[in-house]
């Protein structure tokens, strides 16, 4: 091993340090790698930004940008709209959410999918009075196999199909992946709507789908005593005896002060502020009785209205929304002042603390507003927000549904022709969208995911360096020598397992960026077909179901359904065995190793 492979290696431990850390976001993590490739001088500076130009990086931002025209034009919603009928019978309720948004996800952005789905899900398990629970991992799920499907799919696949080109070989196209793909997916939604729900405690299936819009049991909330509070002079460890449900004190501040750590001795006075964890359904009758006051985050423009002109609505933060990373006050900048912050809810294994306005919110959580209807609608729209609750909202336009998807096929038959690549296809529709009409131009960036265009653009140029230091070559040298003696299609199978663990704990793109050279230094090295391993490589990338933070789609349905983070690997587990075994046996199959 030489100077330059020690170094590229430990640049790429660090990056999986910090991807698996998750202290910084992926495309922070990606800029700082990259920087020091340069640095180190394995990749010089005009290479460094070659990757933002890579066709599998415009690919993706044109993907995501023809995403958000397909909503706008209420394909998904209409599809949505159908499923009526068939959500009496609850296996067959899981089927058909699950498959709408499978198939969605294989031609659009699975995590775009998912959120227009949820409120439907939500919806209709209401309905039928089911636990959300039951419904929204299968739907996650759904929604990550979906994108196994298709070249667009999902970033893996689309990266896998460009690496290919730049081997000088011919890229993959739109549906060469769907040989294995489709299989997987057909498999998987069949598992999680048979077998994987029933996996999920049965704690979270005994819960109250109807209630559960409204009653998410671990709302943080603050409350301030006054001089006429029935609890004065009584110790926070005692409240719990003055005949009240569904509140949890778990924390005190004086006036404006910092929250301290919650003593049961502590002595509730007047001017106290007392940080709840609490059920919305039944916090104002408790606050009634004990004659506290509920603390929102006030905003002057809604001091003028009455209490009846007021509604609340209860949000759940997406993955990469601008609240991310944020507090109470960039929220309020964000709106114009015209919501106030209630309550909020965080589905983790650590504690909530702090003081409302102190929080800095992620994905999953979850928000209820108040404020006048119109603004709440607006204000959902500008967060980023997915309503847990049902709101008159136009989706789409359902006249424009037919025009969109004809231009949306029209883009993938002349790319699968040969007419124009993939890649030039999707910009003209881009384009085609805008001067129709269906995508307006303010609104062309605003779902692109922007993280994810950077952690592409900047891990290229590391996967090369990886390549040029003759570091994939060493990585595969020593996995055939400790696989020496097994058959191939084993080789095959571990490179797919490697790849899914590491999905699990870092982005899907950055493991395909990683991995992708590293299965095809293994093919050399066996003499067997490199497509095959690939195509290992863009199954294993896309699997993420062992946690919460594997993809954003999990991330999203943990606070609606009520999931810990250890409830993941249940439903997960199996179903990546499944894949692993239909994976492998369907790649020998379509992409066999003597090809």
């Amino acid at each position: 091993m030489d100077r330059s492979q020690i170094i590229v290696f430990a640049i790429l431990a660090l990056a999986l340090v910090l991807f698996a850390w998750g202290k910084y976001r992926h495309d922070i993590v990606a800029l700082i790698t990259l920087t020091a490739v340069v640095v180190a001088g394995l990749v010089t500076p005009t290479e460094a930004f070659a990757g933002f130009g890579h066709p599998a990086v415009i690919t993706v931002a044109a993907v995501l940008i023809i995403s958000h025209a397909l909503k706008l034009a209420g394909v998904v919603d209409m599809l949505a709209s159908k499923l009526a009928p068939f959500t009496g019978n609850q296996i067959m309720h899981i089927i058909s959410l699950t498959g709408v948004v499978t198939v969605a996800s294989a031609f659009m952005n699975n995590v775009g999918a998912l959120a227009l789905m949820l409120p439907v899900a939500l919806a209709t398990a209401a309905e039928q009075n089911r636990s959300p629970a039951i419904l929204l991992m299968p739907l996650a799920f759904g929604s990550i196999l979906g994108g196994m499907t298709t070249m667009i799919g999902t970033p893996p696949n689309i990266i896998i199909a460009q690496y290919r080109a730049d081997m000088g070989g011919e890229p993959f196209q739109m549906f060469d992946f769907s040989g294995v793909g489709f299989p997987v997916a057909l498999i998987g939604v069949l598992f999680v709507a048979f077998v994987g729900w029933r996996l999920i405690p049965k704690e979270r299936l005994k819960r109250n789908a109807a209630a559960q819009l409204f009653e998410i049991s671990e709302y943080l909330c603050e409350v301030k005593a006054h001089d006429e509070t029935r609890c004065l002079g009584i110790a926070i460890g005692d409240v719990e005896q003055l005949n009240v449900e569904g509140i949890e004190v778990i924390g005190y501040a004086r006036g404006t002060g910092r929250a301290g750590p919650v003593s049961r001795h502590h002595q509730i006075e007047a001017n106290d502020v007392l940080i709840l964890r609490a059920d919305p359904a039944t916090l104002q009758s408790t606050l009634d009785e004990l004659k506290l006051e509920l603390i929102t985050s006030k905003s002057d423009a809604l001091e003028h209205l009455k209490a009846g002109d007021l509604e609340m609505i209860e949000g759940v933060v997406q993955p990469d929304s601008q609240l991310e990373g944020r507090g109470l006050a960039y929220l309020h900048r964000l709106t114009g002042h015209t919501v106030n912050v209630v309550a909020m809810a965080r589905q983790s294994s650590e504690p909530v603390r702090r003081r409302l306005r102190r929080q800095v919110f992620r994905a999953g959580d979850i928000i209820l507003l108040e404020g006048e209807r119109e603004a709440l609608d607006a204000s959902l729209n500008t967060l980023s927000l997915i309503p847990l609750a049902s709101r008159s909202l136009d989706l789409g336009k359902e006249k424009k549904v037919w025009l969109a998807l004809a231009i949306f096929a029209g883009a993938i038959a002349i790319g699968v022709i040969g007419w124009f690549p993939l890649t030039v296809t999707f910009i003209g529709a881009v384009v085609v969208y805008v001067m129709l009409g269906i995508l307006p131009v303010r609104e062309m960036y605003d779902n692109v995911d922007w993280p994810v265009i950077v952690l592409l653009g900047a891990m290229i140029p590391v996967g090369r360096a990886l390549e040029t230091t003759g570091a994939t070559d060493l990585i595969a040298n020593n996995i055939v020598g400790m696989t020496s003696g097994l058959a191939p299609w084993i080789v095959l199978a571990l490179v797919l397992v490697v790849t899914m663990f590491l999905s699990d704990i870092i982005n899907n793109a950055a493991t395909a960026l990683v991995m992708a050279p590293i299965s095809v230094g293994i093919a050399s090295q066996l003499g067997v077909n490199p497509d095959s391993f690939l195509m290992a490589v863009a199954v294993g990338a896309s699997c993420a179901f062992l946690t919460p933070i594997g993809h954003q789609s999990n991330t999203l349905v943990m606070g609606p359904g009520g999931y810990a983070f250890t409830d993941y690997w249940r439903m997960g587990l199996p179903l990546e065995i499944v894949i692993t075994v239909i994976g492998v046996a369907m790649i020998l199959v379509f992409w066999p190793l003597t090809g």
